[in-house]
C-alpha cells in the first residue's frame, strides 16, 4: 500500500494526543524517512501545549476539520466518534487516512466508497495483531473460518457498553470470565474502545458477520492477550500475542509502534510484508 503524497517529502497530521497519538509525534519529530510532522488536533490543545513546544519541528495545532488541508496523510488516534470527521475529508481530497478506530468503519462503511470515488485511501494498521498478512493472503484464495480469543485484564474492559447493558459485573472476579461470544460487528459495537483488532482481522478475512469472537475478562494476567485461528483452502494457521498494556489499559503499547512501522514503510528504500 502506498500512500499518497505530493514531492519527495509528504506531510502528516495527526489526530488525538493520546498514549498513541503522543508517540506517533514525537517519532514524527524524530524523523521518519520521507514523511514530515505538519500538524496535530488535540480535544484539549492546551494539556499538550508544553511537550508540543519542546519539538524540533512544531506542528500547527488545528482543529480536526484542517488536517485534510494541511497534509497528505492524516493519523487517525481519536475516539471512535470522531473518525467520520476526521477520515472524510482526508479522502474526498484523494488524500490518505491511517485509522485506528477500525471498528468506527462498520457504522461508516460509506468512507471506503468515497474514498474509492476520490482516489483516497484508508490504511488500516496491524495494531495489536499479528498475521495480518496471512490473513489476506490467504483471503485472496478461500477461508473457511476465522476464530479469535481475547483474553484481557479486568480494568481493560470495565465500563464497556456490552457488560453494562447485560448486567455483567466483573469488578471482584477471581477467575477467567467468558464475557462475550458473537461475531466482530457485535464485538466492535458492544467493546467499542478494545476491539478494533476484531474489525481488523474481520476485514483482512471474511468480513465481520463471519468472524467468530470470544473475549475473556481475566483476572489472573496483565497482559491483553488474542489468539487468532484461520483455516483455509491455501493453509491453516493458528497465531497469539500477548501485549504489554499502554498508559491506556484499553490499548496495547505495540499498537502505536505498529502506526509507526506502517509510517516507516511508506518511503523505505525497502519494505517487508504485503
Amino acid at each position: 500500500m502506498d500512500l499518497e503524497n505530493s514531492g519527495p517529502t509528504a506531510r502528516v497530521a495527526v489526530a488525538g494526543l493520546g498514549s498513541i497519538g503522543a508517540k506517533v509525534v514525537r517519532e514524527l519529530d524524530r524523523g521518519i524517512e520521507g514523511l514530515v510532522l505538519a500538524a496535530v488536533a488535540s480535544q484539549n490543545p492546551d494539556k499538550h501545549r508544553a511537550w508540543l513546544g519542546g519539538l524540533t519541528t512544531k506542528p500547527a495545532v488545528l482543529p480536526i476539520e484542517a488536517l485534510a488541508e494541511a497534509a497528505d496523510i492524516v493519523v487517525e488516534c481519536a475516539p471512535g466518534k470522531l473518525v467520520r470527521s476526521i477520515v472524510a475529508p482526508v479522502v474526498s481530497r484523494g488524500k490518505t487516512a491511517i485509522v485506528l478506530s477500525v471498528g468506527a468503519l462498520l457504522e461508516n462503511e460509506d468512507l471506503i466508497v468515497l474514498a474509492r470515488e476520490n482516489g483516497g485511501q484508508i490504511v488500516v494498521p496491524t495494531g495489536a495483531l499479528i498475521g495480518l498478512d496471512a490473513v489476506t493472503a490467504a483471503a485472496v484464495g478461500t477461508i473457511h473460518s476465522v476464530r479469535m480469543v481475547t483474553r484481557k485484564p479486568v480494568e481493560g474492559l470495565v465500563g464497556a457498553p456490552h457488560l453494562a447493558d447485560n448486567n455483567i459485573d466483573i469488578a471482584g472476579i477471581a477467575e477467567p470470565l467468558r464475557v462475550f461470544e458473537g461475531t466482530a460487528r457485535q464485538a466492535a459495537k458492544g467493546f467499542p474502545a478494545n476491539l478494533n483488532v476484531a474489525v481488523a482481522l474481520s476485514l483482512a478475512g471474511i468480513g465481520p458477520d463471519r468472524t467468530r469472537v470470544e473475549i475473556w475478562a481475566d483476572p489472573t494476567i496483565t497482559r491483553n492477550t488474542h489468539r487468532i485461528e484461520v483455516d483455509s483452502d491455501s493453509a491453516r494457521f493458528s497465531m497469539s500475542i500477548e501485549n504489554i498494556p499502554s498508559e491506556n489499559p484499553k490499548t496495547g503499547l505495540i499498537t502505536a509502534l505498529s502506526v509507526i512501522a506502517c509510517l516507516r514503510k511508506q518511503r523505505a528504500s525497502l519494505r517487508i510484508g504485503t
